[in-house]
C-alpha cells in the first residue's frame, strides 16, 4: 500500500490515474488546488487542496504522509494561452517543478512520474514523432515541458532522483465505469469541445483551418484515451521503483484522425448534428501530429487498450452528458 502523492490528482488525466492506482492497490493522496480540476473527480484515497507554489502546505504534506513516489500532472496546459501569458507558464510548469522537486530531495523521495507533451516536438519532421525526434517547441508550453525534462535529467545526474516523462498526444475520453466525471472548467481538446457544443442551445464548433493537405482538409490528430494514459503512468511507476533508470515515453494510437471525423463520429454516437463554424487556419498548428510508441510498447508492455475513436468519443460522452 505505497502511499503515491499525485500533483494535479484532481484533473482530467489526474482523476484516473489517482483512480487506477486506487484499483491496484496504491494508496493515492492528491494534492490540487483546484485551478482546473473538481474535488469530486478524486475518488479514491486522501484529497489536499493546495499550491505546489507554497512552499510551507508542500513541505507539510510531505513531512505528514510517508510518501514513496511522485506522479507529477500538475500544471498550465493551453498552448495559446502561454503565448500570450508566458509567465504564468513558467511559474506553474518550471519554477513550481523546482518546488517539488526541492521538496522531494530533502524528504528523500526518489521517484517521479511526469507528465510531459507532445508540445516539446514542435513542427513534425517525420510522419510519425518517435522519442528521437528533435525537440523544437514552438510555444512556451512546449517548452515548459522541456525544461523540466532537462531539470530532471540534471536532478538524477547530481541528486539521484530517478524520472520517466510521459509525452502523451491529444489525451481524450473518459472513464468507461462512468465514476469520474470530467468536470474540466475549460477546454482545449476538440473532442469535448464538440461534445460540449452538443449540450448548449445553439451550440456549434469551428473548424480553423480547411485547406489543409490531408483527405478532408482539416488537421490530423491523434487521439489516446485517458485510461491508456493512466495506466502507462502505472506502468512507468513500476518500472521506476523496479530498476531505478530514467526514461521517457511517446504515448499515442499511432492512428490519425482528421477534425472532420472526429466530428463525424460524435455525430454518430451521440445522435446529434453537430453545427460546424469554418474558419481561417490558427497559426503554429501542423497538419500532422500521429506518435511512434514503439518504445513504451517494448519497454513498459503498454499497448493501447482503447484504440478505437468511436470508443474514445463514446468513454468522453458518457463522462459529460
Amino acid at each position: 500500500m505505497a502511499t503515491i502523492l499525485v500533483t494535479g490528482g484532481a484533473g482530467f488525466v489526474g482523476s484516473h490515474v489517482v483512480k487506477l492506482l486506487g484499483q491496484k492497490g496504491y494508496t493515492p493522496l492528491t494534492y490540487d488546488n483546484l485551478s482546473v480540476g473538481s474535488a469530486e473527480s478524486v475518488v479514491t484515497g486522501q484529497f489536499i487542496q493546495g499550491d505546489l507554489a507554497d512552499k510551507d502546505a508542500l513541505e507539510r504534506v510531505f513531512a505528514t504522509h510517508p510518501i514513496e513516489a511522485v506522479m507529477h500532472l500538475a500544471g498550465s496546459i493551453d498552448i495559446r494561452e502561454s503565448v500570450s501569458n508566458p509567465a504564468l507558464y513558467y511559474a506553474n510548469n518550471v519554477v513550481n517543478t523546482l518546488n517539488l522537486l526541492e521538496t522531494m530531495r530533502k524528504h528523500g523521495v526518489k521517484t517521479l512520474v511526469f507528465s510531459s507533451s507532445a508540445a516539446i516536438f514542435g513542427y513534425p519532421k517525420t510522419a510519425k514523432i518517435s522519442e528521437s525526434h528533435p525537440m523544437e517547441p514552438i510555444s512556451p508550453y512546449g517548452r515548459s515541458k522541456l525544461y523540466v525534462e532537462n531539470i530532471l535529467s540534471d536532478f538524477d545526474a547530481a541528486y539521484g532522483i530517478k524520472s520517466s516523462a510521459l509525452r502523451y498526444f491529444n489525451a481524450a475520453g473518459g472513464d468507461p465505469d462512468g465514476k469520474v466525471r470530467n468536470s474540466k472548467k475549460k477546454e482545449t481538446n476538440i473532442i469535448p469541445l464538440v461534445l460540449k457544443s452538443l449540450l448548449a442551445p445553439n451550440g456549434t464548433i469551428t473548424l480553423f483551418g480547411t485547406d489543409y493537405d490531408t483527405p478532408d482538409g482539416t488537421c490530423v490528430r491523434d487521439y489516446i484515451h485517458v485510461s491508456d494514459i493512466a495506466n502507462a503512468h502505472l506502468l512507468a511507476l513500476e518500472q521506476l521503483r523496479k530498476n531505478g533508470i530514467s526514461t521517457h515515453y511517446n504515448l499515442g494510437n499511432g492512428n490519425g484522425y482528421s477534425l472532420r471525423e472526429v466530428i463525424k463520429t460524435a455525430a454518430e454516437v451521440t445522435g446529434k448534428p453537430v453545427r460546424v463554424i469554418e474558419g481561417p487556419r490558427r497559426p503554429g498548428d501542423p497538419t500532422l501530429l500521429i506518435a511512434d510508441s514503439t518504445k513504451a510498447q517494448k519497454e513498459l508492455g503498454w499497448h493501447p487498450q482503447y484504440p478505437s475513436l468511436k470508443v474514445i468519443i463514446a468513454d468522453a460522452w458518457k463522462a459529460i452528458a
